[in-house]
């Protein structure tokens, strides 16, 4: 198996894998964003508060205790993230069909496009990278809301089961951000793999470009060089005459 065609496989494989990491992003984040009603709970600025209007640590679901939303997150924060998993699912599936195209075809691509496609996947790797980030500080801040800066007798994971007497579904918020959040990293090393084999493919396309018409120059220039030289042999080289002086 040539080299070329293994770059094209294992491009094919990341790209099928890209695939499932960004719908495994985008599917957790629509549900999310249906039950919180459009809105976002990343980056969300809250404090709880009693009838009496004194902060304290009470049972889960005690109707006394409420927690009251001061602010909720940018939603530019969480249609990051879906943008992310969303072009990668689209970017996926063509890139896919394209490997598939060019391994029955046996060609790559050309020295421009395997250009293009190590800039764009440079490009998504420190996007996707960013939205990572910011996915698990907003993840880290809501959790901070809800457990009231871990005060609260219950972790972020157990808050999904106590009622926070919002206007919202936030009975699997956790086991969907933090789903986006694992898949969305996975998708982070995915555009890195992506980025080096694009490079590979790239430098083997750069090394056919270099050598592949020089090959032919130089037998053509073999070809005409050995028939006139062959045609036309060198004349021996005859001594001197001597002269003889009388």
């Amino acid at each position: 198996m040539e080299l070329d065609r293994r770059l094209l496989l294992a491009h094919c494989a990341v790209h099928a894998l890209s695939i499932a990491a960004g719908l495994l992003v985008v599917v957790p984040m629509a549900l999310n964003g249906s039950a919180f009603k459009g809105r976002c709970a990343l980056f969300s600025s809250g404090y709880w508060r009693t009838e009496d209007g004194i902060k304290l640590t009470d049972e889960p679901g005690d109707a006394s205790s409420q927690l009251m939303v001061h602010q909720w997150g940018p939603l530019a924060a969480c249609q990051f993230s879906t943008f992310v998993g969303i072009f990668t699912v689209l970017y996926g599936a063509a890139q896919g069909w394209r490997c598939l195209f060019y391994l029955h075809g046996r060609h790559d691509d050309t020295l421009f496009s395997s250009f293009l496609t190590v800039l764009l996947s440079v490009c998504m790797l420190f996007l996707s990278g960013g939205a990572s980030v910011l996915l698990s500080l907003g993840l880290a801040s809501w959790c901070d809301t809800v457990t009231d800066n871990n005060s609260r007798p219950y972790s972020c994971a157990e808050s999904q089961s106590v009622s926070f007497f919002l206007d919202v579904d936030t009975s699997s918020f956790y086991t969907e951000l933090s789903l986006a959040q694992a898949s969305l990293w996975f998708v982070t090393a995915l555009w890195f793999v992506q980025s080096l084999l694009a490079f590979l493919r790239l430098y083997h396309s750069h090394s056919q470009h270099i050598s592949g018409p020089c090959l032919p120059r130089e037998k053509e220039l073999l070809l005409e060089h050995s028939p006139s030289e062959s045609s036309t042999p060198t004349p021996p080289h005859l001594p001197p005459s001597s002269t003889i002086l009388v």
